[in-house]
């Protein structure tokens, strides 16, 4: 019998400088039956003219007028062949025997509704550097225990972790267009319920670019506080759907209250719909406390002025951070990923 063909699907926007980066990762992948697809959204640099480069060397290139993020990924998903599904934003890496660790594990189990996940690291512009850290849903887990871990310990899993097969992709339904972020949270929330558990595949890592534009930095778009607000709503129906006891209505508690800042106090309208869930919920959310680097600001100059400060000055300072990372990486003659992980990823 052949392998199964895994389907490697970038969705690009605006992502010139980074994607060359990301198609040789997907490339270079040691699993032998791939496709690769790279559809262009609409992008206003240079994203087409780099991903025509690799057309040569068999990646499929398409573009589109602009329609977002969860629109592409849904007319890549129906322009791939694949029995699985491989998803990568434009501007990460996957580690070059990611999809092999994870195919192995599927062969194994033969169930298209066995659903596998890995671990990640962050970075800005030397993978190298990237930074793994253990996190608690590095485990083989049950649908619903995956899903309380996740709100509990405020954490989650990066869009590429993920490896689907096409059964459970389409078992999930399309990504939700309306969702200006937290898109990928609420889609795989999907796939999780339509799936058999999570199988955790030591080993398989990939890694995330801390890049500049983010489709998840809220900040004080309130479009974007409405769209959260919307996919936490979502989310919490698809936990309360699982288990809906004690245990899960804390979580589901917890995920609002550490949220909550995302909305305070520029929405107080959500602020208010989130403590009434919350009550619902069994418990009492707490307005968000103004930590001392910013409570200085109120008396002076009101709480618009704290808000303002607590959204540009992180960006700053990721600036800065960001700057420096990149000309040690253009020092260093700007290495790419590291050599496949020779030891096992440990279980939390």
């Amino acid at each position: 019998m052949s392998q199964p063909l895994v389907s490697i699907l970038i969705p690009a926007y605006n992502a010139g400088e980074w994607l060359a980066a990301a198609v040789e990762s997907a490339l270079a992948q040691t699993w032998p039956r791939k496709e690769i697809i790279v559809l262009n959204d609409g992008s206003r640099d240079g994203t087409l003219a780099v991903a025509r480069r690799f057309e040569s060397r068999g990646v499929r290139v398409q573009t589109q007028e602009n329609q977002g993020a969860a629109a592409t990924r849904n007319r890549l998903f129906t322009l791939c062949q694949g029995d699985y599904i491989q998803w990568l934003d434009a501007d990460d890496l996957l580690s070059p025997d990611k999809v092999q660790r994870q195919m192995r594990e599927a062969q194994r189990l033969a169930n298209p509704r066995a659903l596998f996940s890995c671990a990640w690291g962050r970075f800005l512009y030397r993978p190298g550097a990237a930074s793994f850290r253990p996190n608690p849903l590095y485990q083989d887990l049950d649908r619903a225990e995956w899903m309380l871990r996740k709100l509990e310990n405020n954490t989650y899993l990066q869009t590429a972790c993920w490896l689907v097969s096409r059964e459970l992709t389409a078992a999930a339904g399309p990504w939700n267009t309306a969702l200006l972020g937290d898109d990928d949270g609420e889609y795989f929330a999907r796939v999780l319920l339509a799936s058999d558990g999570v199988h955790f595949v030591p080993g398989a890592r990939v890694y995330y670019r801390i890049a500049p534009a983010s489709l998840a930095y809220i900040g004080r778009s309130q479009r974007k506080m409405e769209a959260q607000w919307r996919s936490m709503q979502l989310t919490i129906g698809y936990v309360r759907s699982l288990d809906d006891g004690p245990r899960a209505r804390a979580a589901c508690r917890t995920y609002l209250q550490n949220w909550l800042g995302a909305f305070y106090p520029d929405r107080m309208d959500l602020v208010e719909q989130a403590q009434a869930l919350a009550r619902e919920l069994g418990g009492e959310l707490r307005l968000p406390e103004t930590s001392w680097k910013y409570a200085w600001l109120r008396p002076l100059f009101g709480p618009g002025a704290v808000r303002q400060a607590q959204v540009t000055l992180p960006g700053a300072k990721l600036a800065a951070r960001r700057r420096l990372d990149g000309m040690l990486w253009r020092l260093q003659g700007r290495p790419g990923l590291p050599p496949a992980a020779g030891g096992m990823e440990q279980r939390a």
